[in-house]
């Protein structure tokens, strides 16, 4: 059995509805996106597990319980008696979304405190999945040590994946948000950055650039998404272009690329080429963006 350990922040999200100013309660956030999509895109013969922090209330209960109905490993979870999870509100404007936030005492802010928790969540794993947004909520001293974890964890065979996820207004200054990010990526193996992000922030020419760059910290896989363009792979310094996934309709591109992540990931998993790989992961993230919602049945 092969093992993924997600690192990350699950939050309560009120989504849209059909009804014009009702919402609808769920949890999501961007790795725990990615994991419920793993967990439902593999088999029994793959564990998925999730790796956070949150409280001991009646919300964080609702959430652990979410989790595990999922099939989510929860055993590495933390519990902190004086927090509880965060918030966010989606808003929607022709399918793309916008969010506000309630998460400045999120117990997930402390799920690096402890450097032997970590080593024990990851011990035995094959794959471990973090992202920009795991590293912004942190306090810097447990970034560096989750960071150290991870590439101790790669040191010793395993394959670290990492979504930069560019969220400026997680960071105190642009610049810190470009350092932490670069810092993330040479811990990593496989690197899945989007390019309209990396244009805006690392003045990324083309999906090449983006590529290249990522490429020149050691990442052996870098995959560019690109929006509904071509999608760019570096392999080992070998470039290739892969064609979009035609959409219909686009209805919300809530969690568009975390469940691209998910699809390109379990193929990898499964042994697909780099290419079926690439293609998978724009098929799962087209059928996610054409209803509301991060988690989407795939069925």
């Amino acid at each position: 059995m092969t093992r993924t350990v997600c690192i990350g922040e699950c939050m309560i999200e009120m989504a849209p509805t059909d009804t014009e100013g009702a919402f609808r309660m769920g949890f999501a956030g961007d790795t725990m996106n990615t994991a419920w999509y793993l967990r439902r895109l593999l088999g029994a013969d793959h564990q998925v597990d999730y790796l956070t922090a949150i409280g001991t209330d009646s919300a964080s209960q609702q959430m652990s319980a979410f989790l595990q109905q999922a099939g989510l490993g929860v055993d590495s979870i933390l519990r902190r008696s004086d927090r509880t999870v965060g918030l966010y509100v989606i808003r929607l404007d022709n399918g793309e979304r916008s969010f506000s936030y309630w998460r400045g005492q999120s117990a997930a802010r402390t799920l690096a405190q402890d450097k032997a928790a970590l080593n024990a969540a990851l011990s035995g794993a094959d794959y471990a999945y973090f992202s920009g947004i795991t590293l912004a909520i942190l306090p810097p001293e447990d970034r560096a040590r989750l960071r150290d974890a991870l590439a101790v964890f790669r040191a010793n065979g395993g394959q670290v994946v990492f979504d930069p996820n560019l969220r400026p207004a997680l960071w105190s200054d642009p610049q810190e948000m470009r350092d932490e990010i670069m810092a993330g990526a040479a811990v990593s193996t496989i690197i899945l950055p989007s390019h309209e992000d990396e244009a805006t922030w690392f003045d990324d020419r083309d999906p090449a650039a983006t590529a290249s760059r990522y490429a020149a910290c050691g990442v052996q896989t870098v995959v560019v998404k690109n929006g509904s363009g071509p999608m760019l792979t570096c392999v080992d310094g070998v470039m290739t272009s892969h064609d979009p996934v035609t959409v219909q309709q686009v209805i919300d591109t809530t969690a568009a690329g975390d469940s691209f992540n998910a699809g390109f990931l379990a193929s990898i998993i499964r042994g697909a080429a780099l290419s079926g790989a690439v293609q998978n992961g724009a098929q799962v993230a087209a059928q996610v963006i054409q209803s509301r919602g991060a988690l989407v049945d795939l069925t």
